[in-house]
């Protein structure tokens, strides 16, 4: 077998070490500020003799949502992870996207490890390996949990030793050179024909490109994506989303809390806001982020409320479900009666005293938006042909990676 049919898609098998990185809040500027300092040479080289576009990322610009689409190469109508975060109708219960029975599609990692590749998954933080490694017969672990990595479970064991590093906080900048070190580490031992390494934007959620924080971390990152090259890997860097500053002229977060706003306007909890931004480490962003969702209740239509909120200031787009799930290509089912995306510089909250914004130790930085859509989509390869003006996906990471890597 050369090639795998993965929803829809036709990839060939690897014949060198392939390399997916997942830069976590990666907006473009990041790479291009720490270029012009002379802090990514080998970047700089890649960005010369390679290739590279802006792509975009999927709606939400999430975590979850944008690396399920990464590693089946489709957007959320297809493998239904919509959110880091889900109203479940069904049951009428918040919970955390981070099982594999929300996942609707199977993902280009376990078709490649059932065609006979060794696969090794990394990600920073645990949230996601479940859903990375759903029937992934390889190695799958988190830089977060790499102390508990066992043979049954993650495919590997020993990984501290491997790697040679403690576990770091999952709130540092550690975490994700953790896998990096794990990565670099994998193929040099163990020469997974096939690895995906996707990082934590705790960098990203603190300092702004250009800064001397930001760059040294983007310093580190291109060392060791020097050091997979000189393993003889093809590389494709990519992202989950951007970042911007969400922040009034006093630095303080600039929030729409718009539970609030909704009890004011129709009653107390008549309507619900869904903040799918929401996961178990909030203390950079305190579940601020630039999308939500509305559950309305059945004597409301979602045309009553639209304009209403729409006209609220900070506020880019309000669309009904239908309309919401045709132009982001989302889950219909999963979404609320009205999806909600705030201007660039503007979060939405739920209500105000649900929020604990006593972790934000510098002026808040957060994604979910329209204007955290555009990410960098970078090959250490020629792809020959490569059509600038399209609109590429980070989605296509594999894509460039097995079909045009040359």
């Amino acid at each position: 077998m050369s090639r795998i049919e993965v929803n829809g898609r036709s990839y060939r098998l690897p014949t060198r070490p392939s390399v997916v990185v997942c830069v976590d809040g990666c907006e473009p500027d990041y790479i291009a500020q720490a270029v012009a300092a002379g802090q990514m040479p080998w970047m700089k080289r890649v960005l010369a003799r390679g290739s590279a576009v802006i792509a975009d990322c999927v709606m939400p610009s999430f975590t979850n949502p944008n690396n399920l689409s990464i590693v089946t190469g489709a957007s959320p109508a297809v493998h239904g992870i919509c959110g880091n975060y889900l109203y479940d109708t069904e049951s009428g219960v918040e919970v955390m996207m981070n099982d594999p029975k929300w996942l609707r599609a199977p993902t280009l990692l376990a078709a490649a490890a059932d065609a006979g590749c060794k696969v090794a998954v990394v990600t920073a933080k645990d949230k996601l390996r479940k859903l990375l490694g759903h029937r992934l017969r390889g190695v799958c672990f988190s830089a977060e949990k790499a102390d508990q990595a066992t043979l049954a479970e993650h495919g590997i064991e020993g990984v501290l030793e491997l790697v040679g590093l403690p576990v770091p906080s999952v709130y540092s900048a550690e975490l994700s050179e953790f896998v990096f070190a794990a990565g670099v580490k994998l193929m040099r031992k163990r020469a997974p024909d096939l690895m995906y390494l996707s990082t934590t934007d705790y960098v990203q959620h603190k300092h702004a490109p250009g800064s001397t924080e930001a760059n040294a971390f983007y310093r580190m990152m291109d060392h060791y994506f020097a050091e997979l090259e000189d393993a003889g890997c093809a590389i494709v860097i990519t992202a989950d989303h951007g970042m911007n500053a969400k922040t009034r002229l006093d630095a303080s977060p600039n929030v729409i809390y718009l539970q609030d706003v909704l009890d004011d306007w129709l009653g107390k909890a008549r309507a619900r806001v869904i903040l799918p931004i929401t996961d178990p480490y909030v203390v950079h962003h305190g579940a601020l982020g630039s999308y939500a969702t509305v559950y309305l209740p059945a004597d409301l239509t979602a045309t009553d409320l639209a304009a209403r909120i729409a006209a609220l200031r900070g506020i880019e787009l309000v669309l009904a479900r239908a309309d919401a799930a045709r132009l982001f290509a989302l889950p219909e089912d999963r979404i609320g009666d009205l999806v909600v995306i705030a201007e660039r510089s503007v979060v939405i909250g739920g209500a105000a005293a649900k929020h604990d914004l006593s972790g934000l130790d510098a002026p808040l930085r957060s994604h979910g938006g329209l204007a955290e859509q555009p990410v960098p989509l970078v090959m250490n390869r020629r792809f020959e042909g490569l059509d600038v003006n399209r609109r590429w996906r980070n989605f296509d990471a594999f894509d460039w990676l097995l079909n045009h890597a040359g």
